[in-house]
């Protein structure tokens, strides 16, 4: 009855009349006045405004109103009770529903669906005060953080790397450029960066070269130096360089980013055909195979293997860590070295968000990689046998005495070439040792690891929504 008055206080049925009747003028006029105001409030304030505006004014009323009749008595107690019951049900109810359709927003939703939803859009926007012109169409968009107060058609999401003219014409861009290679370097090694640059540029990459040693001028004699990013920053490692440099929204428009090492050689490698190949066997994540009779080998699933195109996995059946065909983790299957890794555009989107921004080393990311290989590890990560590189595993960052002078080409003599990697991974220890605070370095490198697996077990740990699907395949990294 009561919401029959509010809706149209007009229609007032003809017993409230007559009942009234017995009262004074000045109480017919009250509830009429009341039926009229909550009415307009009705029309311009939500249902739960209504039903405090109601309790005010019978509350604020009360004491100025005799109601000597007991049926009277009876229907004003049996209105309060009615709306005491109404916002029981509204406040309750509506805790429940909110909390259901944020469930049910996520029921049979995986991870790439949800991304999808809003395509790249980063932040949904935030939800205005509801009006009555505002569309659902409009309530609904997304925008990037931090855009609301734009046009969306003004809104640029991502960059790149292309270098643009001061003036004249902008030339198209190549269709090929689509490609980038970023390389940590020192000037020690010009003679090696320059030959490998040389022969990504023959195949219109985007090339981005990290200077740890500070030193930019000298590489400007070099035909290729003014078409190349330089950034320049003392002592940092590539993995530094990565997370500040490469977010991928930076980086979005190419399709793979190769992260290498200075120290690689690239005589029998060709970027168009490795990719030809990481294409057709659906690789996010990998690396070329390293020829072990130049190179320097830390770990053997990277060694190549004659007369083969790919390999996914190692086979080792002797001592305590074997590997074979039941294998699931790393390093026997689904693993990568992290001194030439190529990433697909999705992978590194992932890879990124894992590189710690504090542990500048990067190591033990290696066995976690296969996180974001976007599927089965087993299947998504491998090493390419076809094209090969050499790796002389010239140390660089902490040298400081007279060996850590020497060039790339003087320190290929100190590769083992035909050993077996337990004496390689011996050899580099001992290379290592030779140069002012490598030691240091390394045992940095050591602690970060112990940082990162820890960070990973206490994130799992304390992520009630993640699933790891690689539950009980992995293992604690070693250093």
């Amino acid at each position: 009855m009561l919401l029959g008055l509010i809706t149209n206080p007009h229609k007032v049925p003809h017993t409230n009349i007559n009942s009234v009747q017995n009262g004074t003028s000045r109480q017919m006029e009250d509830s009429f006045n009341i039926v009229k105001h909550l009415r307009l409030v009705l029309e311009v304030q939500p249902f739960s405004y209504l039903i405090a505006e109601i309790l005010h004014l019978y509350l604020s009323r009360l004491p100025l109103v005799s109601l000597p009749d007991p049926k009277s008595r009876s229907c004003l107690c049996s209105i309060f009770i009615t709306v005491a019951l109404i916002c029981a049900i509204y406040f309750t109810g509506n805790a429940f529903l909110a909390k259901d359709f944020r469930v049910f927003l996520g029921l049979g939703m995986n991870n790439s669906q949800q991304n999808a939803q809003c395509g790249t859009c980063e932040v949904r926007l935030r939800q205005q005060k509801e009006t009555s012109h505002t569309s659902t169409k409009c309530k609904e968009k997304c925008r990037p953080f931090g855009s609301e107060a734009l046009p969306e058609g003004i809104v640029s999401k991502t960059s790149n790397l292309e270098m643009r003219p001061l003036w004249g014409d902008v030339d198209k861009k190549s269709p090929n450029s689509v490609n980038l290679l970023a390389i940590a370097v020192g000037i020690k090694q010009k003679e090696l960066v320059n030959s490998l640059i040389k022969k990504f540029l023959e195949h219109d990459f985007v090339v981005m070269l990290f200077h740890y040693d500070g030193v930019v001028d000298e590489w400007n004699d070099l035909e290729w130096s003014s078409h190349v990013i330089h950034v320049s920053a003392m002592n940092q490692t590539k993995w530094w360089f990565a997370k500040r440099f490469l977010h991928p929204d930076i980086v979005s428009e190419y399709d793979y980013i190769f992260l290498w090492d200075e120290d690689l050689g690239v005589e029998s490698f060709h970027p168009d055909k490795y990719l030809s190949i990481v294409r057709e066997e659906g690789l996010e994540i990998s690396q070329p195979a390293l020829d072990l009779g130049k190179s320097e080998v830390h770990h053997p699933i990277t060694v190549r293997r004659r007369n083969s195109r790919v390999h996914r996995r190692f086979y080792r059946f002797k001592g305590s860590s074997r590997c074979d065909n039941n294998s699931t983790a790393p390093p026997c299957v689904g693993w990568v070295e992290m001194m030439a890794p190529v990433f697909s555009k999705a992978a590194w989107r992932c890879a990124w968000y894992m590189v710690q921004n504090d542990l500048i080393h990067a190591w033990g990311l290696d066995k976690k990689l296969g996180y974001c290989a976007q599927g089965d590890r087993t299947k998504k990560v491998g090493v390419i046998d076809a094209e090969y590189i050499t790796h002389l595993g010239v140390p660089t960052l902490g040298g400081g005495n007279s060996d850590g002078n020497k060039s790339s080409k003087e320190l290929a003599d100190h590769s083992p070439q035909s050993k077996n990697t337990s004496n390689s991974e011996a050899s580099a220890t001992a290379l290592y040792e030779k140069f002012d605070n490598r030691s240091l370095v390394r045992n940095r490198s050591s602690i970060e690891m112990k940082i990162f697996w820890e960070r990973w077990v206490k994130a799992s740990k304390e992520d009630e929504c993640w699933v790891d699907p690689f539950q009980n395949q992995e293992t604690e990294p070693h250093g």
